[in-house]
């Protein structure tokens, strides 16, 4: 956990955006201009000054609200298709290729790991104190949004671990998106899936959680 908090860092200058392009060599407190363009805008002793408060507020309200709705879908969704699908047969959606069939999912996502339920349930509980604790040094909208799905899906199938049966930490995940040829999944593993890919194409492009773009 320290050494993600080591790897995301602080930014020094974000624009409007909440990204910077990395400036080699640029001690901290040297005269660097804030997000209003004036020098010291980034506080004095490593604080933030307004600009760079309201700046992460944002993106923090963006990572929440993400995580929130993704969450949101994700329950609902469990809740209709135990109420609803559970114990029916198998409801098609796109002929054989796409069907909605409820099963219960000891392991990970797409059902991988069956015997090591606590073990997934434990990970999925650091990964959203990880999230919440980075947030407070994220000035990147897009990192937001990545964090904020990987956030959700995480709260979604935790939540299933924990109040589901056969009981706490060992619940049993519903999942129903039933593709022809591939494991079941839920919305869930879906947003953790989403949020991966973004977090890749991010790093691809050289956008760093803390706003800083580095440019080869």
């Amino acid at each position: 956990m320290a050494e993600a908090e080591r790897i995301i860092g602080t930014p020094d200058t974000p624009d409007d955006d909440g990204e910077q392009t990395a400036t080699a060599g640029a001690p901290a407190g040297s005269g660097a201009t804030g997000p209003s363009g004036e020098p010291g805008a980034s506080g004095v002793g490593g604080q933030d000054g307004p600009a760079r408060r309201a700046g992460r507020g944002r993106r923090i309200a963006v990572l929440f609200a993400v995580a929130a709705f993704a969450y949101a879908l994700d329950l609902i969704s469990k809740l209709l298709v135990v109420s609803r699908l559970e114990g029916h047969a198998p409801i098609q959606v796109v002929g054989d290729l796409l069907e909605l069939h409820a099963i219960r999912n000891p392991g990970a996502a797409f059902g991988f790991g069956a015997a090591f339920t606590v073990i997934f349930t434990l990970i999925a509980a650091a990964v959203i104190v990880v999230i919440i604790r980075l947030a407070r040094k994220l000035y990147s909208f897009p990192w937001a949004v990545a964090l904020g799905l990987l956030l959700g899906g995480a709260l979604g199938n935790l939540t299933d671990r924990i109040f589901r049966a056969p009981g706490v930490f060992e619940g049993e995940v519903v999942d129903f998106i039933a593709p022809k040829g591939f494991a079941v999944f839920n919305l869930a593993d879906s947003a953790i899936v989403c949020g991966g890919i973004l977090i890749v194409l991010l790093s691809f492009r050289g956008l760093d959680p803390d706003g800083t773009v580095h440019k080869d």
